[in-house]
């Protein structure tokens, strides 16, 4: 039978079972006298470890949460933000929700997601939570409030659009003091599941409405840069000038006397 199906339906095989399946299918490739399909093998056994350590990695991030939960708390609401630190555009904070099963896998800090792999989380995110609020804050208003003060009036916003409000809020760096009840913990965007979902939302909310203004404002590239100080961005103001979504309260690295 060995012989009849080929190196590539094997590898096939091999990378598309899980659970009893492969081992049964492993059980019986492993002795195989082809050089492919012991490659296949050992690429399906390598997957299968990835796995595990994935599942292991994303079960830890639901740790805070299930220990909030175990001292009272019921509803727990991860925040993050993006865009703090770009030239133009909104400061973006989104607050999510999660319930404490099924666990999503792949939640990480949204910075170490590829652009795809963001939007698959995002729409699973937006699937699976409890609760999801998205808040803008202008550039406008950054530059009356600081980055800061519009901080904290996004992550207020946010919270406000949840159906259900938290009881316990999970910050993404340092306190705060916009919930009652806070927990603030640095690289929380890398620990905790909510609120590495919180990043990935915010994130790709923030990259498609960064998307859509390019074209009001194409002299910028914001569909490359999303408003960060990139060389060509920097460069494309100080020929044209700033724009009416650019922080004017942001230093651009150019000589500002001769553009407003």
């Amino acid at each position: 039978m060995a012989d009849r199906i080929s190196v590539a339906e094997v590898t096939t095989q091999l990378a598309t079972a899980r659970g009893r399946q492969l081992d049964v299918l492993l059980a019986t490739w492993s002795q195989d006298d082809r050089a492919g399909v012991r490659a296949a093998c050992r690429a399906a056994l390598a997957a299968r470890a990835r796995r595990h350590q994935e599942r292991a990695r994303t079960s830890c991030m639901y740790e805070i949460e299930h220990s909030l939960r175990d001292n009272g708390w019921s509803v727990i609401a991860g925040v993050d933000e993006v865009g703090r630190g770009a030239l133009a555009g909104p400061l973006t904070v989104a607050a999510v929700v999660l319930p404490p099963d099924p666990h999503i896998e792949g939640l990480d800090d949204s910075k170490r997601l590829s652009p795809s792999r963001r939007e698959e989380l995002a729409e699973t995110i937006r699937a699976f939570a409890l609760g999801v609020g998205v808040a803008h804050v202008s550039a406008g208003e950054i530059d009356a409030l600081g980055v800061t003060g519009a901080l904290r009036r996004a992550i207020g916003l946010a919270l406000a659009q949840l159906e259900t409000q938290p009881d316990h809020v999970v910050l993404d760096g340092l306190p705060l003091q916009i919930a009652a009840n806070e927990t603030a913990i640095v690289k929380a965007d890398a620990k905790v599941a909510a609120v590495a979902a919180a990043s990935i939302v915010a994130k790709v909310t923030r990259d498609a409405l960064m998307r859509s203004v390019s074209a009001e404002h194409p002299l910028y590239g914001f569909d490359v840069n999303k408003g960060y100080g990139t060389s060509e961005h920097i460069a494309a103001i100080a020929r044209h000038g700033p724009c009416v979504i650019h922080r004017r309260s942001f230093s651009w690295g150019v000589n500002t006397d001769s553009l407003f």
